[in-house]
């Protein structure tokens, strides 16, 4: 059995050449990080952003192939995950450290930290994909090229215009989308809108079936395995496209999310054949969410229902990514069109420089595990070009 011991967590499953190391990043952030490329100085810099609910151990195939090709690559466990400054937060805790531009500022000093003053590229999957958009957007000086994978970004919120001269524009007396989705003849609620309550937490921590089976759920849910995951793009922004968007997603309005995915837990057949994510590996996410919780992801899902924490994203209006970019995706992944119109628009204005969208065979939302050889192939493609 393998073991290496340079690493907080995955001891058996992390290969050696991967290290982990804990850095202050001078933003109020002790941040974990797994690393590989270490040896020698003058490498150019990879960083790897991870989603909810993973850790930077979800880029456990990405980097010995990427430090392999002469990359020094960098996954930190973000703020409020794995091993990271922020995992024993309560729902009352103060949000602010959580929103985006002060997670560039962790990212920003994580890398000044570990001697970079610029990184070749920035890599984010699902809610790592904005925050690697946004460093990208404010920082295009250090964060040289961005790929985002699973959640495309379609840039900066708008600021409202020519308001002193004419009247705003009406609204609907039904413009609450989450209000039509609890309408709906089989009532439904958002899942970002669940992640914000205060149950969320306790209900995925304390859930029946335990974190281990829960995790296994949601990660099959929302995978290429799960043969109902069929996605499309949505025509617009209601209720009633919505609803068509799977249960983990659009939950039924009485259900929480264990609740949701239990009934599609794959079975002992298919856990066996599942060669992206075998037990020894769902074991390394089970045993640090059950060991922290759930809050320290779940507060970034938070942070957009307050205007005060988002307000400040508007400084950007009008901007777009301008380093080269690219989007990676699976063709069993409803992520690339929940936000209808997202993936055009990241295409068409979010970023001046895009090089290409990839919607991969075989995979699902977990895109780097679950084809993490042609993501690595397109990653190193577009680093070398």
């Amino acid at each position: 059995m393998n073991h290496n011991p340079d690493v907080a967590y995955g001891q058996s499953v992390l290969p050696p050449g991967i290290r982990s190391r804990f850095v202050d990043n001078h933003n109020g952030c002790t941040m974990h990080v797994l690393e590989a490329g270490f040896e020698g100085q003058g490498r150019p810099c990879v960083l790897l952003l991870h989603g909810y609910p993973e850790m930077a151990f979800s880029w456990r195939r990405q980097l010995l192939p990427l430090a392999q090709a002469g990359f020094h690559v960098i996954a930190p466990d973000l703020r409020g995950y794995g091993r990271s400054t922020g995992t024993d937060v309560g729902f009352d805790d103060d949000l602010l450290p959580f929103n985006f531009l002060n997670s560039v500022g962790d990212i920003l000093g994580l890398v000044h930290a570990l001697g970079h003053r610029e990184v070749a590229a920035v890599v984010g999957h699902d809610h790592g994909s904005p925050l690697a958009s946004w460093c990208a957007l404010s920082r295009p000086d250090v964060f040289r090229s961005l790929t985002m994978i699973s959640a495309p970004f379609g840039g900066p919120p708008p600021l409202p215009f020519n308001t002193a001269n004419q009247p705003a524009p009406g609204h609907a007396a039904s413009a609450d989308i989450y209000d039509d989705l609890a309408a709906l003849p089989v009532p439904r609620k958002h899942y970002q809108k669940y992640y914000a309550t205060r149950e969320a937490n306790e209900d995925m921590w304390r859930a029946p079936q335990g974190v281990h089976d829960f995790l296994r759920a949601y990660y099959h849910m929302k995978s290429a395995d799960w043969k109902q995951n069929q996605p499309h793009p949505l025509q617009a922004r209601t209720a009633e496209e919505w609803a068509k968007l799977p249960r983990y997603y659009v939950m039924d309005l009485g259900k929480d999310m264990a609740e949701t995915v239990a009934a599609e837990m794959p079975t002992a057949a298919e856990i066996a054949a599942c060669k992206w994510l075998p037990d020894e590996e769902l074991a390394v996410y089970a045993q640090e969410y059950q060991r922290n919780g759930f809050q320290g992801g779940l507060q970034t899902y938070r942070v957009k229902w307050f205007p005060r924490l988002t307000a400040e994203l508007q400084l950007f209006a009008g901007r777009s990514v301008d380093v080269p970019a690219m989007f990676i995706g699976g063709k069993s992944d409803w992520g690339t069109y929940q936000t209808p119109g997202a993936f055009e628009k990241m295409q068409k204005s979010g970023c001046s420089r895009f090089q290409g969208a990839h919607l991969l065979e075989g995979a699902g939302h977990w895109v780097q595990q679950e084809q993490s050889e042609a993501v690595n192939k397109l990653l190193l493609a577009f680093l070398l070009n």
